[in-house]
């Protein structure tokens, strides 16, 4: 007669091992790569598209007045609330700002506005404050920053349509005084918007492009 071996129980212990080893192996690859590529997406150089007139909050503008850009870097991470560093934040040069402020500043006008709308908890917010705070420093006495927590204030952040983190807006008084006057228009007109963390130099790109007459910048990062 033939004889059929068995396989021992020890054969399939052995090969059940190194298959779950392999397998945590393949696990840990993955999150070491994902885990990269999401603390590397905050300062992703994307492609500055033409303006457009659509998705205005808080003014109709006129035509190419107004761009909505989604940059990368919009994912958020648990962070420690004091890495924003909130001590002596009116000593700072983009302070933090309630929503009444704000609303005030909106109406009463000397200084072309940078708002940057964060959460505490937001990893591309903490990673852009100091280039934030770096820009406003430079640009004193010529454009505004401020800073909005959108935790603090809901109902401006809604107001203003903040649907991602961190936003920045870039904000200027309507130049139509008659219609402002007759009450036609609002006060404040929303030049852009940009979802995604900024760098210094791009920052000031835009306020001289926005404010200033300059040239169109034609990359981010």
């Amino acid at each position: 007669p033939l004889h059929h071996p068995s396989t021992s129980p020890s054969k399939h212990t052995g090969r059940f091992e190194i298959f779950q080893q392999l397998i945590n192996m393949t696990r840990s690859s993955l999150l070491l790569i994902l885990g990269a590529a999401s603390s590397a997406s905050a300062f992703i150089s994307p492609h500055h598209p033409p303006s457009t007139s659509t998705g205005v909050v808080l003014a109709k503008c006129r035509p190419a007045a107004y761009t909505s850009r989604t940059l990368a870097g919009t994912m958020t991470n648990n962070r420690d609330n004091t890495q924003l560093n909130m001590v002596d934040d009116t000593k700072k040069a983009a302070p933090m700002v309630s929503g009444a402020e704000l609303e005030i500043m909106l109406q009463e006008w000397d200084q072309p506005l940078v708002v940057d709308a964060y959460a505490t908890w937001c990893g591309p917010c903490l990673l852009m404050a100091p280039e934030f705070e770096e820009a406003a420093k430079d640009l004193a006495g010529k454009v505004r920053f401020v800073k909005l927590d959108t935790d603090l204030e809901p109902d401006m952040a809604t107001r203003l349509g903040i649907m991602g983190l961190p936003t920045l807006l870039f904000l200027d008084k309507n130049d139509d005084n008659e219609a402002v006057e007759e009450g036609k228009a609002p006060v404040a007109v929303l030049k852009e918007r940009i979802e995604g963390a900024l760098k210094k130099e791009s920052i000031m790109d835009l306020c001289n492009y926005h404010f200033f007459d300059g040239p169109m910048p034609t990359q981010l990062s």
